[in-house]
């Protein structure tokens, strides 16, 4: 439990409190925070000692960095240091650096989207003859007995759309998202070749989808999730656009040690638990929540494929899917 009167002895401090104003945002790397507040490494360092100390932040490695983030507190002090947070935000507009760290993490962010958009944009036309973990038929079969046509589908992080030319074939539209300008380029072309009306491509983020609220009945995220930021902002995304009685499907990888995949497949997180995955879809909102493991690899680093599927409750009237 974190102290109060430590705490605020510690937030007293302008540096402190603009690195933990940032890190109640947005989860961040030393370097990150570098770019934003423009102090020094050491000086950061210790201040995030401090903080951590005192069990106001906590962190996680991620690759060969280690990310910083606001503690949720527990139980009863969760109210009282959420009372704290919005004194701080008050005391922040005293600070003429506030308003400058405000528009510097959001240039952070773009960069970190700008650096992935990069990998795939140089993967455009090359996804269907090249290797990527966890895109396996059998894992895709699993995946496909869940769908019953008649439906109006998002492939959310489509790529070049393959998934999204299949389901095509039999629902009623199909909605491909994908944040790379080369890669709905390329899936727009072959949607045309292949004489597929109903497929239509979109550009946009995972956690800004470029899809009115309640107009999808089938939301797919396959092998994508884990180039989502924030998953449990990605499963939100999805609640919203699906129909009162829709169905979410994720296609993923189990948790594994590759580290190899945030170079080679510009990965953000390398996989995720069944726990992980039915927590991001509850908190969104899902119910009817169902988790599986469903093709293991037999080569080295043996990539295990994960499919959970959750549904968007009944509003009053509404009839469910299947």
């Amino acid at each position: 439990m974190a102290s109060i009167l430590k705490s605020l002895r510690l937030l007293s401090d302008p540096n402190r409190l603009r690195i933990l104003l940032l890190l109640e945002r947005e989860e961040l790397s030393v370097a990150e925070l570098q770019e934003i507040l423009a102090i020094g490494q050491s000086s950061l360092s210790t201040q995030l000692a401090q903080l951590k100390s005192a069990n106001l932040v906590e962190d996680r490695r991620n690759g060969k960095n280690i990310l910083y983030r606001w503690k949720e507190q527990p139980g009863k002090d969760a109210e009282v240091f959420g009372h704290l947070l919005a004194v701080l935000r008050q005391g922040a507009a005293e600070l003429p650096e506030a308003g400058q760290d405000a528009s510097a993490l959001e240039l952070v962010l773009h960069k970190r989207q700008d650096r992935m958009r990069a990998y795939f944009d140089e993967l455009a036309g090359k996804f269907g003859r090249e290797y990527v973990p966890g895109r396996s038929w059998k894992g895709v079969a699993e995946m496909l007995l869940q769908l019953i046509p008649p439906m109006v589908v998002a492939d959310l992080g489509a790529g070049e759309g393959t998934l999204s030319q299949l389901l095509a074939r039999r629902a009623r539209e199909v909605i491909a998202v994908d944040n790379s300008d080369k890669m709905v380029e390329f899936g727009s072309k072959l949607a045309r070749e292949h004489g597929l009306a109903n497929l239509h491509y979109e550009r946009g983020d995972l956690e800004a989808l470029p899809i009115k609220d309640g107009t999808v009945d089938l939301a797919i995220f396959s092998q994508s999730l884990h180039h989502a930021q924030h998953p449990v902002r990605a499963a939100a995304e999805a609640y919203r656009i699906l129909k009162p009685g829709g169905r979410v499907v994720v296609l993923d990888l189990i948790r594994h040690h590759f580290e190899e995949a945030r170079e080679m497949y510009a990965d953000l997180w390398l996989g995720f638990s069944e726990v992980e995955v039915k927590g991001y879809l509850q908190k969104a909102g899902f119910d009817s929540i169902q988790t599986s493991v469903v093709h293991r690899e037999q080569e080295a680093p043996f990539f295990e494929t994960m499919l959970a599927v959750g549904d968007k409750p009944l509003s009053p009237g509404s009839r469910k899917l299947g």
